[in-house]
């Protein structure tokens, strides 16, 4: 999640679990420590693969924060001797252990369990979501201002969990609706990643892919029947195949569970992971090889930054999401009056 959500649920939590005795001190010890994980941001792991795949890692891991929530709490305890060595710990381990919880309800990909395991990405909520940053905001605002005011840091603590737990719902929801979609024109995809569009949890994308294509569709908690689009994108199975002998392709299949477009462009092996940004404006694009006339030939992953926001975008996806205008084409996003009006077949 942003690092303006973080900080405030690190500041709740900082001011439910110490506010008795730091009123206001605890709320800003806790949104600091909220946001230390994320400053792996600032580590170069050599190339833009490594950068993109490495963050949320090591500083995410429940294995590595743990104990180190642990340490800095024995620490603390010794220079302040109240509150106890176990409260202090509740402090510490709650606001670094929900910073990489929450962020694995997002897309990106979160390594849990470091060094061990895969990401984790539940993928219920977008990386920036006020539903679930303002009630914390609030609470934490109103904690400041009349300390330690617990009762209004624990209402905002259960509404944004509530609104989690929603996201869950939300996302089963949407999937049985893609999935009956899909099985209706006889498509059992191979993969398949529902998750909400940017901001809210009323608007979803689905993306599914088959043996040659890649489905994109779009549908909402307050869609009218029949609004559902389905648009197709080719896959270039002789360009995976290519990928498939490069550490760092294959570096990045692992990151994103598959979800990735293989392009050439330009005498270039591009890379996009598919499950980030949409159709066009896909934010992590990555060049790993040329072809030099015979054979591709492995480069330094770098990262292109040629994303374009469509004009509108975000009073679009504003009036779609509330279904002023049932269509959504992601492929141009343009907003239309029926499916017929996407490019490819409704479905």
């Amino acid at each position: 999640m942003d690092s303006l959500t973080q900080a405030v649920l690190g500041g709740a939590l900082g001011g439910t679990v110490l506010g008795r005795r730091f009123p206001r001190g605890a709320i800003f010890g806790g949104a600091l420590l909220a946001t230390l994980p994320d400053l792996d941001v600032l580590i170069d792991y050599g190339s833009a693969v490594a950068n993109f795949s490495e963050h949320r890692g090591f500083s995410h891991s429940l294995l590595v924060l743990t104990p180190f929530s642990l340490l800095l709490a024995i620490l603390l305890s010794r220079r302040w001797r109240d509150p106890s060595l176990a409260r202090w710990w509740a402090f510490t381990a709650l606001v670094l252990l929900t910073h990489p919880l929450l962020d694995a309800f997002t897309t990106y990909g979160t390594q849990l369990w470091w060094p061990l395991g895969e990401p984790v990405a539940l993928s219920s909520v977008f990386i920036i979501d006020p539903l679930y940053t303002l009630p914390l905001l609030l609470a934490v605002l109103v904690a400041l201002w009349r300390p330690p005011s617990r009762r209004a840091l624990a209402l905002g603590l259960t509404l944004s969990s509530a609104y989690l737990i929603w996201s869950l719902a939300a996302q089963q929801w949407m999937t049985q609706r893609v999935r009956a979609e899909l099985a209706g024109i006889g498509v059992t995809p191979q993969r398949l990643l529902v998750q909400p569009m940017p901001f809210s949890t009323l608007l979803w994308r689905a993306t599914a892919l088959t043996d040659d294509q890649r489905l994109e569709m779009v549908t909402g908690v307050l869609d009218h029947p029949g609004s559902m689009t389905l648009e197709r994108f080719p896959r270039h199975r002789e360009l995976e195949a290519v990928a498939a002998g490069l550490p760092e392709a294959r570096r990045l299949a692992w990151f994103t569970g598959g979800l990735l477009d293989y392009q050439r462009e330009q005498e270039q092996l591009v890379v996009t992971d598919v499950r980030l940004g949409v159709p066009g404006a896909h934010p992590f694009r990555f060049v790993l090889a040329a072809f030099d006339g015979d054979d591709w030939r492995p480069l330094p992953s770098t990262r292109l930054s040629d994303v374009r926001i469509h004009d509108g975008m975000w009073s679009k996806l504003w009036r779609r999401t509330f279904a002023i205008k049932p269509v959504l084409c992601l492929r141009t996003l343009q907003l239309g009056e029926a499916p017929a009006d996407c490019l490819d077949t409704a479905l």
